[in-house]
């Protein structure tokens, strides 16, 4: 019996975490018989050619949609999902025409628990592999909580961690079984303390760096590369969406191409989170760490109310 071992080679694709089985054997270092050098080379060609394909959701706008655009631009086919058919179709078309790439797009609000099912299952349907995930969608509400509309409050839920969770449930069993992925959980500067009149958006940008530095740790021998991304205020709708008072918001320094740039670079060094904004942010994320808790939420409540 012959064992072969592996060797990472990061030439042959991006970004080593999509190296997929054989491509990085070097033959001359194990000695086999011929017929079986020449059958592994095959299949080491077959997954060379093989171009990787990333889902991505909330593809439509904002940080997603810069995403898109850069992997895109790195030669990797996408599946875009989000609410919006006629953005998505717009950006699909326009990646599709620019770098001659496939484009699958599918309209799914993931607000509605049977969205990431249906997501999943028209992924199989095509025969799709997904070498790439990135959470991305999600959304708030700024208000005191008991003043606020219940169900868009459970909507924040099912959205922010639920469909995370189960997307994430659904193909990382494959990325493991193939030794190789990334999953890229975009979270939020407001994941690092409670954030009152954001209450429900900070907590679930909480769960999510929470669950996704759990699983970088649970697959950092697998193969399979998990990053959890936490930016300061980015120049997206977040918040129109959210009805938060343009005057809280503050400065907007950080481009959702800026996200994506550091996101990726992150995801190459293998590092579990990376805080994306200028020395603020950074500052901000690691506040709680060096005041009191009650001092610290009185002054944010002082802070964030309207």
């Amino acid at each position: 019996m012959f064992l072969v071992f592996p060797l990472i080679n990061k030439k042959y694709i991006p970004y080593g975490d999509l190296l997929l089985p054989f491509a990085g054997y070097d033959f001359g270092r194990v000695k086999l018989p011929k017929s079986i050098v020449n059958i592994c080379r095959v299949i080491k060609n077959s997954y060379r050619n093989r171009m990787s394909t990333a889902l991505i959701t909330g593809a439509s706008g904002g940080i997603g949609k810069a995403f898109a655009e850069e992997l895109a631009a790195r030669n990797i086919n996408l599946v875009l999902v989000s609410r919006s058919e006629e953005k998505l179709n717009q950006l699909a078309e326009k990646l599709q025409e620019q770098y001659k790439i496939k484009v699958d797009v599918l309209v799914e609000d993931l607000t509605k628990p049977a969205a990431t099912q249906a997501v999943y299952d028209t992924i199989k349907a095509k025969k799709l592999t997904i070498d790439f995930l990135i959470n991305n969608a999600g959304f708030g509400d700024y208000g005191d909580f008991a003043e606020r509309d219940g169900e868009r409050q459970i909507k924040i839920v099912q959205l922010n961690i639920l469909a995370l969770v189960d997307l994430t449930h659904k193909f990382l069993p494959e990325m493991k079984q193939r030794g190789s992925g990334s999953i890229i959980n975009v979270s939020s500067l407001t994941a690092f303390q409670p954030m009152p009149y954001l209450s429900v958006y900070a907590a679930s940008k909480a769960f999510i760096v929470s669950f996704s530095q759990a699983l970088w740790a649970e697959n950092r021998k697998s193969g399979v590369r998990v990053l959890v991304v936490c930016p300061g205020p980015v120049e997206t709708n977040f918040f129109r969406a959210a009805n938060f008072p343009p005057s809280l918001a503050g400065r907007i320094n950080t481009t959702s191409n800026q996200v994506v740039s550091q996101s990726l670079q992150a995801l190459e060094r293998g590092d579990s989170m990376a805080v994306i904004g200028g020395m603020s942010t950074h500052f901000v994320s690691n506040l709680s760490r060096f005041i009191p808790r009650k001092t610290m939420l009185y002054f944010l409540e002082k802070q964030f109310k309207a």
